[in-house]
């Protein structure tokens, strides 16, 4: 819980955020020109500093970590020093750290790591300038947004299909890794002219990343895993939804989160007119369609996956017409499995049984709040009864016992471990 000065930091920053925002709604053509020395505010930073914390990650290339700084640094020191380099017009940011993360298919995905020190100093920036974007960012984005959901974005779709029979379904290819630069940088100039705010943000895109030793320049694309990414994307994509809005919107309902696109449309013309619209925007922005990944989905035989979920339209049992569902994708099923039985494999022995409850139910808890909201009652049971499995051949293997005894099945029954599934929780079966 903050102390008293915290929570007069916390509510000051907010007001700033409320007058900023407010002062962009009122005029949407306005240029902001005096921000940057509300970036290193006392407020701003202490504000940062908390966000960052909160979110965690490893360190980045000069190897200091959150905990470093809390431990042997100071938060104080660290931030005081922050606040001098920027007032003094001194900061320069370091090489975004390169990670690849592997996915579900066998391929990997780069993950940029910044330093604690520029993600305090991205925070920062973000918490200033991201409300006179916020003032002109369309409904129909939801990702990496305040108060804006996943949740909401999926449910929105469905709703849609309810009188759509026809699914744009656009993948950007590499999106965060072609991002052009130059007109990026004139998106940002459209609402900030202040100079210093437009240096800053050019060297979070320029300063390069180092992998496996060796520093690369970045010509193009924004690093996946900085704090300012999520925001910078959203501005480059805001022209998307802006030409929708503006020309298209009579072709369908447009869905946006970050760089997933999805269009519902009520028939095939309108669903190809709709993908030749998005292909025209994209070669605007330089940025171009996957081009076996983009395709126009029939409803009424086909199925697409968006955010995790795959959508449906299935012919209920009573009624005998086609209604939208939606219930966890296949790779998501696939994600999920492989982190329970990473978590219960022979390595993980060496654990205690209360170790082994507490490091699975922040997963199981994570994976049920996100796909609640779908048809997903079946998919819960499933992955439950996985992990029983799993869980009795662990116990099997830790207790040296051949077979299931009335022992181990109390284990199981007391053991405090969450279910997937909780009656009531979800919407009709799929």
């Amino acid at each position: 819980m903050p102390e008293q000065g915290q929570q007069h930091q916390l509510f000051s920053s907010r007001e700033l955020q409320r007058k900023l925002y407010l002062a962009a709604k009122s005029n949407r053509n306005r240029r902001f020109h005096a921000l940057y020395d509300r970036i290193f505010r006392p407020d701003i930073l202490w504000r940062a500093w908390m966000e960052v914390r909160r979110n965690g990650g490893s360190a980045g290339v000069d190897g200091i970590s959150i905990e470093e700084i809390e431990c042997r640094i100071g938060v104080d020191s660290f931030l005081h020093s922050i606040e001098d380099d920027l007032r003094a017009g001194s900061y320069r940011p370091q090489p975004v750290l390169r990670v690849l993360i592997p996915k579900p298919d066998g391929r990997q995905r780069p993950l940029g790591i910044p330093t604690v020190r520029d993600r305090v100093v991205q925070q920062a920036c973000k918490i200033v300038i991201e409300p006179l974007f916020e003032a002109n960012f369309q409904e129909n984005s939801y990702g990496f947004r305040p108060k804006r959901s996943a949740a909401e974005a999926v449910r929105a779709v469905k709703e849609a299909m309810v009188s759509g029979w026809y699914v744009v379904d656009a993948d950007i290819e590499n999106y965060f890794d072609t991002i052009d630069h130059q007109m990026l940088m004139k998106l940002v100039g459209r609402r900030i002219s202040d100079r210093r705010v437009l240096k800053l943000l050019w060297q979070w895109l320029r300063v390069g990343v180092v992998e496996d030793g060796r520093r690369e320049r970045t010509e193009r694309g924004s690093p996946q895993g900085a704090v300012i990414s999520p925001l910078l994307a959203n501005i480059y994509l805001h022209v998307l939804d802006m030409y929708w809005n503006q020309r298209y919107r009579s072709l369908g309902k447009l869905y946006r989160y970050a760089d997933d696109v999805v269009v519902v449309c009520s028939n095939k013309a309108d669903a190809m007119a709709a993908l030749a619209a998005i292909n025209e925007v994209m070669r605007r922005l330089r940025l171009k369609l996957h081009a076996t990944k983009t395709r126009v989905v029939e409803l009424r035989s086909e199925s697409f996956q968006f955010l995790g979920f795959h959508f449906q339209k299935v012919r209920g049992r009573r009624t005998g017409k086609l209604a939208p569902l939606m219930w966890p994708g296949k790779k998501a099923m696939k994600s999920v499995r492989a982190q329970i039985r990473e978590e219960t494999q022979r390595s993980g022995l060496r654990f205690s049984w209360g170790a082994m409850v507490a490091r699975l139910n922040p997963i199981i808890r994570g994976w049920r709040n996100y796909f609640r909201v779908g048809n997903s009652t079946k998919k819960f049971q499933d992955l439950d009864r996985y992990l029983r499995m799993r869980l009795a051949k662990w116990i099997r293997a830790y207790f040296g016992w051949t077979l299931m005894t009335s022992k181990a099945k109390a284990m199981l029954e007391e053991s405090g471990i969450e279910s997937f599934y909780r009656p009531g929780m979800c919407g009709s079966r799929a």
